[in-house]
């Protein structure tokens, strides 16, 4: 029987319970198989009422109805069965809204029970069980799973499909070939599956769960390895004279790094295949410049190319750069987002079709349905996370197939990188460009706070910048949290020389850009905001990052608002405020920023915290399906089935070989 068999084969189950497993992705048995238990219920042992412990308050044993007797409750009456077990301890079984056991439970009769139980005033007493007629039922001498639930679904129901599972497609066929399972101490498949359902030892689940593991990580990787069409070798690219010019007329010099990535990107340009490449750097090391100067790469070359950002403001900030860098060498460039309508909308429409633009620039409106390129030869996604699969995917349809370079100011992961991004080339900046110096990152607590704002004061007087971030625009009597209106009015009272503005999302585009442009003319100190200000601006005059309930952002948003400051070789601070009682995961969040400005060490740091979706930006697609693999423990089986996965393709692409079978057969049923 083919493992696509549906879930509806289940004895007892019906459309409206198939479709409370629906909700938890199983709709064929073989997904029953791969749907992994949450935890186990060690039943092999009988437990006795003399057993019980605060930290194990459940029974699982033989008992003997002794009494019969009635309590009144909303339903009328309820039973109350009182029975001794094979010590002779008593223990009293309600039956809450279980009339029927009113007719079984009768007095003498011997029954096998599992339960969880209380005592009170000396009596034990329990409304939480199973009970059976024989030991088998119950469990007893068994390991049973325990399942995620959902909507009426119950373990009784869970354990009857694994079960059938399990039976119905025995024996279950090995997905690998056969040299790995002794090489990497893997079980076979059959027992895999049997293990991590019904284990006879707690020690056969991480067997089970390793294999099971391995299986889906390799199966991926080749996946991913085989669409995205391994090169050979790189192609040769010259670096055209329109590149020349800018990089001559920059005031510093390209780092290593920089000269290397976009080495690495020229040749996917030049390349026949087309590029699927993710450019990952720390917040400030340099990225958007690598992207303008490949733009000029294809531009060059009769091409246009696209750019796209996830905000209006964002977007508004890189078009201003581009102009300022890139008009001069007589690129022709636009800036499209949602609010530019009527007329200004269709001449830049016409302009784009008609080939009149080499290089637009805007935020998801690039990919609206009236948009069309004459030439689309390069689309380039800054913070690509933010965007969900289908809109970057929208972009790329509006030309013959084009180019893509994927942003990232959120480092990702070396375990995440492997396994995630394995269909792209992943180039990485780490070096800082030169003279920057690593911001000073303080936590304060409440009672540090008016010496905090001392020392503004003091950057302030030494005529820098500062941003002070809040998490809410206006308050919150219930969470008495400090909010941008409330505190742009306090600042101004605690710092009355110093001009300053508000910016925040609620605010029109015109006015956000017209407070960011006046910033970065130094004619205010300081701004007042929420996490609008994480990324696209770059103050080299700023020296001050105030980031106020601080517990309440997460570890990247908390990298790229401190990566605001510390943009220039004038020595910068991130104050980092918290209030309350903070929470084992906040203390760890602050500790990690307060002790390296790393991106790729917090990357690590966000993944055990947040998990790969958001990471990734894949939480929305789909994307991430594993069943038995972890980002986080796997780091070793990840490492070892990525270089699995090369060898496997690199000799036998098609997996033609006798011994890569198994290999195709497992691809063409997951």
């Amino acid at each position: 029987m083919e493992r696509k068999e549906s879930i509806g084969s289940v004895p007892g189950i019906g459309k409206t319970t198939k479709g409370e497993f629906a909700k938890l992705g199983i709709e064929t048995l073989g997904d029953m198989l791969r749907f992994a238990p949450r935890a186990y219920d060690d039943r092999r042992e009988e437990r006795l009422l003399r057993s019980l412990s605060v930290d194990d308050p459940h029974i699982n044993c033989r008992i003997t109805v002794r009494s019969k007797s009635y309590f009144p409750s909303k339903r009328g009456r309820t039973l109350k069965a009182t029975c001794t077990d094979d010590d002779g301890n008593e223990i009293d079984v309600l039956c809450f809204n279980r009339d029927y056991l009113d007719r079984m439970l009768v007095t003498g009769s011997v029954w096998f029970i599992n339960a969880n139980v209380e005592k009170n005033r000396g009596r034990y007493s329990t409304s939480q069980f199973e009970i059976k007629r024989r030991k088998e039922e119950i469990g007893i001498g068994k390991i049973l799973p325990i399942y995620p639930l959902s909507g009426n679904l119950t373990e009784k129901i869970m354990r009857t499909a694994s079960s059938f599972a399990l039976s119905t497609l025995s024996p279950i066929k090995d997905e690998l070939p056969d040299e790995m399972y002794g090489k990497y101490n893997l079980v076979h498949h059959e027992k895999a599956y049997r293990d991590i359902h019904y284990p006879k030892n707690l020690s056969d689940v991480e067997k089970a769960r390793r294999t099971l593991a391995f299986t889906e990580l390799l199966l991926m990787e080749i996946n991913a390895i085989r669409e995205r069409e391994v090169r050979v070798g790189m192609t040769r690219s010259v670096v055209t004279p329109i590149e020349k010019k800018l990089i001559s007329s920059l005031p510093f010099s390209l780092t290593p790094d920089q000269e290397k990535v976009l080495g690495e990107i020229r040749a996917d340009l030049d390349s026949k295949e087309k590029m699927e490449r993710l450019l990952q750097g720390d917040v400030g090391s340099g990225k958007t410049l690598v992207a303008w100067i490949s733009a000029l790469h294809v531009i060059s070359k009769g091409g246009q190319v696209a750019f796209m950002a996830p905000t209006e403001l964002l977007a508004r900030q890189h078009a201003d750069k581009a102009a300022e860098l890139l008009s001069k060498l007589g690129v022709r460039i636009c800036f499209l987002s949602g609010d530019v309508k009527g007329k200004g909308r269709l001449l830049l429409i016409d302009a784009l079709k008609k080939g009149n633009v080499d290089l637009a620039i805007g935020t998801h409106a690039l990919f609206s349905q009236d948009v069309a390129f004459k030439n689309l030869k390069y689309v380039i996604i800054d913070e690509q996370h933010r965007f969900g699969v289908e809109q970057r995917e929208a972009l790329r349809r509006k030309g013959l197939d084009p180019d893509v370079l994927s942003m990232t100011a959120t480092p990702i992961p070396r375990t995440l990188a492997l396994t995630f991004y394995a269909n792209l080339e992943i180039s990485t900046i780490k070096t800082m460009p030169e003279g920057r110096i690593p911001v000073k990152t303080h936590l304060v607590s409440e009672k540090k706070r008016e010496e905090m704002l001392d020392a503004i004061e003091v950057e302030f007087k030494r005529s820098h910048q500062a941003y002070f971030v809040y998490p809410r625009i206006e308050g919150d009597e219930e969470e008495n949290l400090r909010d941008v209106n409330t505190m742009f009015q306090e600042l101004q009272k605690r710092y009355p020389e110093y001009k300053a503005r508000i910016v925040h999302s609620k605010l029109p585009e015109e006015e956000k850009l017209e407070s960011l442009n006046l910033f970065r003319e130094g004619k205010i100190q300081y701004l007042v905001s929420t996490s609008v200000v994480e990324v696209g601006i770059d103050v080299p005059n700023a020296t001050v990052m105030v980031i106020e309930h601080a517990e309440r952002f997460g570890l990247a948003a908390l990298h790229q608002l401190r990566g605001r400051v510390g943009r220039s070789s004038i020595p910068s601070y991130c104050f980092l405020v918290f209030s309350g009682t903070l929470t084992d995961e906040g203390i760890r969040r602050l500790k990690v920023m307060r002790d390296t400005n790393d991106g790729f060490k917090i990357a690590e740091e966000d993944l055990l915290i947040r998990g790969p979706g958001e990471i990734t930006g894949n939480r929305q697609s789909g994307f991430l399906k594993l069943k038995f693999a972890s980002p986080v423990a796997d780091t070793d089986l990840i490492a070892i089935t990525h270089d699995e996965a090369m060898r496997i393709v690199r000799e036998d692409k098609g997996l033609l070989k006798a011994e890569n079978q198994v290999l195709r057969a497992s691809l063409a049923k997951s």
